[in-house]
C-alpha cells in the first residue's frame, strides 16, 4: 500500500501512548504498517518506553524517569490520564513491546536523549534488539545526532535515522556522516522539492505527527513513499482512500 501508516506511540488517539494498550490497538489492524515508540533508560539500566523525561504528564508519578527504577515504573499507573477504562495500564519495557511486535510489524524506536543523559541508552537497545533477532524489522532514530554516531559505532546491522523538526539543504549529506538512510521530518516542512531530493538521495522519509486527512492527502501526494505518522490511523485509512 501507497504511504504507508506508522502508528504513534502507538494507536494513540484511541488508548494512552506508548502503552501495550495503544500497541495491541496498532496490531489488531492489518492495514497498519509500522509502529513508533519512545525509549528511554530506568535508574538500574532498563529500556523502558515513554515519551516524556519526566512523569507527571502520563502517569501517577513525580519526577524524572531515569529517577526510577524499572520495577517502581511498572507499578505506576500510565493510563488513567486518557481514559478511565485504561486505569493501572503500565509503562512497559522495550523488552515488553519487542515480544508483542515482533514478526507482526516494523517498529521506529526513537530514543529519547540529549547530550550524556543516558549515555548507555544505545548499547542497552541494541542488546535488546539483537536478543530478539529484529534487526530488520527496526529503525532506530534520535534528535540527537551523538546517539546516532554511538550506535553506528556499536554495529551496521541495525538501520538509523535521524529526526527534525527544521529543514536544511545539508540534511543528505548529514545522514550519510551519520550511516542513516532515514529521516523523520515535521510534515509541515516537506513540499515536492524536498520530498525529491530525499528520493533521490535513498532516504526513507517519515512524516510527523498528521492527524488530519486533508494534511495526509497533501503530503502523501508528493511522493507515494513517504511514511505517514499519526495518532488516528483511521484518519490515515479515510485519506487514502480519497486519494
Amino acid at each position: 500500500m501507497r504511504n504507508p501508516c506508522v502508528a504513534h506511540r502507538g494507536w494513540s488517539g484511541r488508548a494512552p501512548e506508548n502503552t501495550l494498550a495503544a500497541i495491541n490497538l496498532a496490531l489488531e489492524d492489518p492495514g497498519i504498517e509500522w509502529i513508533e515508540i519512545d525509549v528511554q533508560l530506568s535508574k538500574d539500566q532498563v529500556p523502558v518506553v515513554i515519551h516524556d523525561y519526566t512523569l507527571r504528564r502520563t502517569t501517577n508519578g513525580k519526577g524524572e524517569v531515569k529517577d526510577w527504577t524499572a520495577a517502581e515504573l511498572a507499578s505506576l499507573d500510565a493510563g488513567s490520564w486518557f481514559s478511565r477504562i485504561y486505569r493501572g495500564e503500565p509503562i512497559p519495557t522495550l523488552k515488553q513491546v519487542l515480544e508483542a511486535v515482533r514478526g507482526k510489524r516494523k517498529l521506529n524506536i526513537e530514543l529519547k536523549t540529549e547530550g550524556v543523559k543516558y549515555p548507555q541508552l544505545e548499547r542497552y537497545a541494541l542488546d535488546l534488539i539483537f536478543s530478539y533477532g529484529m534487526e530488520n524489522e527496526v529503525v532506530v532514530t534520535s534528535f540527537h545526532a551523538g546517539a546516532l554516531h554511538a550506535l553506528r559505532k556499536l554495529t551496521d546491522r541495525v538501520r538509523t535515522g535521524l529526526i527534525v523538526d527544521r529543514w536544511r539543504s545539508t540534511l543528505p549529506q548529514e545522514l550519510r556522516e551519520l550511516g542513516a538512510d532515514f529521516l523523520s521530518l515535521a510534515y509541515t516542512k516537506l513540499n515536492g522539492t524536498r520530498a525529491a531530493l530525499l528520493r533521490q538521495h535513498g532516504i526513507q522519509t517519515l512524516a510527523w505527527t498528521i492527524d488530519d486527512a486533508a494534511a495526509i492527502r497533501k503530503v502523501a501526494a508528493l511522493d507515494p513513499d513517504i511514511l505517514i505518522c499519526t495518532n488516528h490511523p483511521d484518519r490515515w485509512r479515510e485519506a487514502m482512500a480519497t486519494l
